[in-house]
């Protein structure tokens, strides 16, 4: 893992639902077929409704949907609030977000499911803040997440506020995911 992870922020609110990360009707592509698995990254958070993106600047698009061939953002880090990644226990939804080239989700809690998808696949990086950062953070600003000090670092507005450390999950997300540590582990 890296020591610090650099991006520009996307803001969400509370309960962010794995249908709003990636909606079921996008559920078609094969994860397992390169050309196929990207295209979740082109449809990561379409069902988030327009007013609730980039919270408070709403009306932000997170991958431009008018270039057919787009499948990435240009926003590395999420930020949302409360109970993120609640609704169904869909897998693909960390795998969507990361297809879309996020490197971490910084909420102030997680539905304990999409919390262990993305740890368990490799797939992003979950941090807690200690505090609620919503209203603090915008969409758009440049963030650095500074992971053994367990800090988020606003950079556009000159702010730092405390994450809660990884604990246990840290060596598992080290390692790429719950696979990749079990074989380092000699678990197999």
């Amino acid at each position: 893992m890296r020591e610090t992870i650099r991006g520009r922020a996307f803001v969400l609110g509370d309960n962010i639902d794995t249908d709003q990360i990636i909606p079921a009707e996008y559920l078609m592509y094969n994860p397992a077929m390169p050309d196929e698995r990207r295209m979740f990254g082109r449809f990561a958070l379409i069902g988030v409704p327009k007013a609730q993106a980039g919270l408070p600047a709403g009306n932000v698009a997170f991958v431009d949907q008018a270039d057919e061939a787009n499948t990435s953002s240009e926003f590395s880090i999420v930020v949302g609030g409360r109970n993120f990644g609640c609704g169904s226990s869909r897998e693909h939804a960390p795998l969507a977000l990361a297809e879309a080239g996020v490197v971490a989700v910084v909420a102030e809690f997680y539905a304990r499911i999409f919390f262990r998808n993305s740890v368990n696949g490799g797939y992003l990086v979950p941090f807690e803040s200690a505090e609620r950062l919503v209203e603090k953070v915008q969409t758009g600003d440049d963030l650095e997440i500074r992971v053994a000090k367990s800090e988020l670092a606003n950079l556009t507005r000159g702010e730092t506020y405390a994450l809660r450390p990884l604990g246990d999950v840290a060596p598992i997300i080290e390692a790429g995911g719950v696979f990749e540590y079990a074989k380092q582990a000699n678990m197999f």
